[in-house]
């Protein structure tokens, strides 16, 4: 027993001295003041992000950035207020805007504009960002966080299912009634049951649809202030009966979730998918068995579009060399070079003007007019309301307002008074607060 327990003995210690070895030796490789970067990108996103980072960090000679996935945004929100919590919070995450809300209350972040302030040659850079990415950032007159991967809706369509229809393969429809035409001509009925088994279009249950939507129909999410719903007008009413009526009328279109309208629409069941401009990098990544098509959104009244997705956030620290370490990340990574590959790369939109210039954007929207069309928009876009209220009440809309009047449990109007109510009451219930 003696005799085995020193061979163990000698395994443990030279099991500790390697570990020590190798933590010095990490610790050298990483001499650098060390930034975490919590996001909620996944697939060939975060491997743009990753391979971004990677570049960064073999560029700096003192700036090591950490990125780690918390795989979802549900999972990014809980982990970072319990990270705050227990005073372990990174020096970057994803955040929206509504959360940066919640933040600025919590004491929690330093202001963007610190940073800006002390950047002469920054400042001269600001006006090249696109207004609807600073503005979005801007709260109180203060900009507290940054743009990051933003995104603009995007309708991709099967150019082979347009051409043998006789439909505009190049352009794609351009209006609400050209959309309704089209989904028309494109459902078939192969099996002759009197139901469609080839849909022209599918829609999932979004907030995000119905905002833009609104917007076309001439409507508005809130008052200038957020202190009041808008959204229950009649151009409320009339985006989201534009909607119910394709499903439940025309049936030329039906409701799905997840991803099943992105392989509904790879497998050719239907020919119109309405998504994320990022979702073009997940159909390349699928492999696409037919001539794709890709345009701006059909308009109505206007071509008003919304942008989504998330800003970034430096959280307090007591090392102030990490706050200004990630600034000075958040500034490469927002350089006119990197929001275009990143762009590139992802579908994200570029934050920057002068990204439309780089060569790498200029080709790939030369070699695609409809693409093309879709990064114009960011000249007009708008963004949602920067509060908290309205943050939880996207989930309401559209369990309680979308689904139910796609089900016909509820008319439009009825429907989205109940939302403005519920919204309007929190927010003075927490005006008093």
């Amino acid at each position: 027993m003696k005799k085995y327990y020193a061979i163990w003995l000698i395994i443990a210690l030279l099991v500790l001295s390697l570990t020590v070895s190798c933590t010095k030796i990490h610790e050298q490789k990483h001499d650098k003041t060390e930034i975490k970067f919590w996001h909620a990108l996944g697939g060939p996103l975060g491997d743009a992000l990753t391979q971004l980072v990677d570049e960064f960090n073999r560029e700096q000679d003192s700036i090591f950035v950490r990125v780690i996935s918390m795989g979802n945004y549900q999972a990014l929100s809980q982990k970072l207020m319990a990270s705050l919590q227990a005073n372990n919070q990174p020096e970057i995450a994803q955040v929206f805007e509504s959360w940066t809300a919640n933040f600025i209350e919590g004491n929690v972040l330093v202001p963007i504009d610190e940073f800006i302030e002390q950047d002469s040659s920054f400042i001269r850079q600001m006006d090249d960002f696109y207004p609807v990415f600073i503005d979005s950032n801007t709260i109180n007159g203060k900009i507290w966080s940054f743009p990051f991967n933003k995104s603009l809706r995007v309708l991709f369509y099967n150019k082979d299912a347009f051409y043998r229809e006789g439909l505009d393969h190049e352009t794609g429809p351009k209006t609400w009634e050209d959309f309704k035409l089209y989904a028309k001509v494109l459902s078939k009925d192969h099996n002759g049951d009197g139901d469609y088994d080839i849909f022209g279009s599918t829609f999932a249950i979004s907030a995000w649809q119905f905002e833009n939507l609104l917007l076309q129909a001439g409507g508005q999410i809130m008052n200038e202030g957020y202190t009041k719903a808008y959204f229950n007008s009649d151009a409320g009413v009339e985006a989201i009966k534009f909607m119910s009526d394709l499903l439940n009328i025309d049936k030329t279109v039906y409701l799905s979730t997840g991803y099943d309208g992105q392989n509904d629409f790879l497998s050719g069941k239907i020919a119109m998918l309405e998504s994320s401009s990022v979702t073009y990098a997940y159909l390349q990544e699928s492999g696409i068995p037919f001539n794709l098509g890709v345009s701006a959104i059909p308009e109505y009244k206007n071509n008003k579009s919304i942008v989504s997705g998330t800003n970034v956030a430096i959280f307090k620290m007591k090392d102030k060399q990490k706050e200004k370490s990630a600034w000075e990340f958040i500034k490469w990574f927002t350089d006119t070079k990197q929001t275009a590959r990143f762009s590139e790369m992802t579908y994200y939109m570029p934050v920057r003007k002068s990204a439309m210039q780089e060569n790498n954007i200029k080709t790939m929207l030369n070699e695609n007019k409809g693409l093309a069309d879709v990064y114009a928009m960011l000249e007009s876009a708008e963004f949602e309301p920067q509060i908290p209220e309205w943050f939880e009440l996207r989930k309401y809309i559209e369990e309680q307002v979308i689904e139910k009047v796609f089900r016909g449990l509820l008319q439009p109007k009825n429907a989205l008074d109940l939302a403005a109510k519920k919204l309007n009451t929190e927010i003075e219930k927490n005006k008093k607060e």
